[in-house]
Order: C-alpha cells, then structure tokens, then sequence
C-alpha cells in the first residue's frame, strides 16, 4: 500500500488540491458549484487536456513542442475554409481534414528534429512563426466568423451524450488511447526509457530518432483536432486564435508531474494539471479578480509548480547518493 502510496502521491495530493479549491471558490461563489458551470469548467478544459497529454508524449523524451498553438490555429483555419469550400461534406470528413493537416505539420516538425538533428526547441519556436504566417496567408488574412461556417460544422463540439458534451467525450476517449498507449505498449514503454536514460535506451535497441518523428506526428496529429474543435465552439478563425496557448500546455504538464527533463509523467498527472488550470482560469473571473491579477496569479502557480518539480526530482536524486558511496566505500574497504 506505501508503495503504491508513494507511486501516485503527487497525483493524489494534486487532486485534493483541485477539489479543496473548487469547495472553497464554491463557498466565496455558490454559483461556481452549479451543474452549467461544473459543465462549462469541463468543456474549457477538454482541449487544453488534450494538448497537455499530446505534449507529455513529446517532453517524454526530453522535447518541447512550441508548435502546439500555431499548429492549432492553422488546422482550425483550413478546417473551416474547408468547410466553406465543401459545405455539403460529412462533418466527420472536415475533422478528418484539420487532423491531416495537423499530422502533416508535425510530422514536418519531427524530421528536421529526428533527421537533420535541430533540438527541439529551436525547431518548434521557427515552426511556430511559420505556421502562424501560414493562417494568415490561407485566409487572406481575413476572420472567419460564425456566419460563414455550417451548421453541421458549428454543432459538433457542442451535441451532448448523457448531459457530457462531444468535447469531453474525446478528451476521454484521448486519455483512454494514451493510457493504453504509454502502459501497454512496448513503443509507449520506450518513450519513458528514452527520456530517462537515452544511452541505455540505445544499447537496449531503441531508436530515439523514431521514437522522436512518433511524438511530435502525434503531438500535431492531437493539435490539428483541437484546431478544428477550438474554432468550431467559438465560432471564429483568425491569425491569432490560442496566441500562447502552448505556454499553457507546458504548464499544465509542468503542473501534473512531468518531468521537463524527460522520463517522468502520468496520463492522470498531466489531466489534473489542466483541470487545475482550468479551475484557476474559471474562478478568478467568478470572484471578480481583475484580467490583470488573473495573468499574475497564473503565473504564479505555474512558477511554484515548476519549483515543486524542481525540488521532488532534486530529493529523489539524492535518494541514491548515500547508497552509492556506501557501495564505493564496502569496495574500497575490500582492496584494502
């Protein structure tokens, strides 16, 4: 039981935080604590819960996908200028589509990563200018509002099932796959194995440059949907729909437990750090905090959450040390 307590403890302990903060804004704001706005709380959080588990694969293996937002934007706005070109087009066709699209783009990402050896960072900051550029010029640099998109297109994020909106559905149904993905599959396996040794992982035969064009297709794979979902429920296109939203992302991971030096991270860790998020950003408005303490508090917690981190994976470190000059000194005591 201690074992499996000290497994999950981060989790845990983040969970009671999340549910202590919604009781207690609950109590500053009983109209937080409805069913419209426990509903709205979950909808706001889908996307970013979708991103932060896609972007977990990525750091994983000690990456960053900056891309994540431009990639988002780009997708949603060729889904929707699809959409228009085709309006008679099964809906399941146009998500199809903005997937593709954003499939394409991350894979783009991954060769110049895995292939041409560019780190990851570099990579994905110049991706991110360029695929922003790409929105721009597919559209003309013109907004596409509500008006001009179907009524098939429009509908999708919000059609419920048992009272949960499609949003939420595929937010599960993306963390059942990821689940299954990562404890299940010897490919899924090696991503922890790269990020946590990368040497031993290539003596062991795993391949880091095909391990890397896996994760960062994936992560653009998850950011063509979003973009499609995102401009869907809100109703609009534009160059700058998500501008900083991957920072959000990372810090939901952050947040959730995953190591941005690679090799640590959970399905649930990275989930309860975009509903912590997605409390965080829900409530302040509720309580009537100014827009601008709203970015300062943000802020805030995802600096002590990246603090946090530091520290655990500072303590746990240190864990070995002792035992290992033990061993150095029993081996030094039998040559002499």
């Amino acid at each position: 039981m201690s074992g499996i307590w000290r497994r999950h403890a981060r989790e845990i302990i983040l969970a009671l935080i999340v549910i202590g903060m919604i009781l207690a804004i609950g109590v500053r704001a009983p109209v937080f604590l409805s069913g419209d706005s426990i509903r709205a709380l979950f909808d706001d959080t889908a996307i970013l819960a979708m991103l932060a588990l896609a972007q977990m694969t990525v750091i994983l293996t000690r990456g960053i996908d900056l891309s994540v937002a431009a990639n988002l934007a780009l997708s949603g706005m060729v889904a929707a200028l699809f959409s228009i070109a085709a309006p008679d087009m099964p809906i399941l066709v146009v998500i199809l589509v903005a997937i593709a699209v954003g499939t394409f783009f991350g894979f783009l990402n991954g060769v110049f990563i895995a292939w041409v050896g560019i780190p990851p960072i570099v990579v994905t900051l110049g991706t991110l200018a360029i695929y922003r550029g790409l929105v721009f010029i597919v559209s003309g640099g013109k907004w596409i509002s509500s008006d001009k998109m179907t009524p098939a297109f429009l509908a999708f994020p919000h059609a419920t099932f048992l009272g949960i909106s499609s949003l939420v559905w595929l937010a599960v149904a993306v963390a059942v796959l990821m689940a299954v993905f990562l404890g299940l599959t010897t490919v899924g396996r090696g991503l922890y194995a790269v990020g946590g040794n990368p040497v031993a992982a290539r003596y062991c035969g795993i391949d880091l440059s095909r391990q890397q064009l896996l994760v960062f297709t994936l992560s653009g794979a998850v950011s063509g949907l979003c973009g499609y979902l995102w401009v869907a429920r809100f109703g609009i296109a534009y160059t700058e729909i998500a501008l900083g939203y991957e920072l959000s992302v990372i810090a939901a991971c952050v947040i959730g437990g995953v190591s941005i030096g690679g090799g640590i991270g959970s399905v649930t860790g990275a989930l309860l750090g975009a509903l912590f998020l997605g409390v965080v950003v829900n409530a302040l408005p509720v309580i009537n905090v100014s827009p601008f303490w709203q970015m300062a508090i943000s802020g805030a917690v995802i600096l002590a959450a990246v603090v946090v981190n530091a520290r655990a994976e500072r303590k746990e470190g240190k864990l070995i040390l002792p035992e290992a000059r033990r061993r150095a000194a029993a081996r030094e005591g039998v040559r002499s």
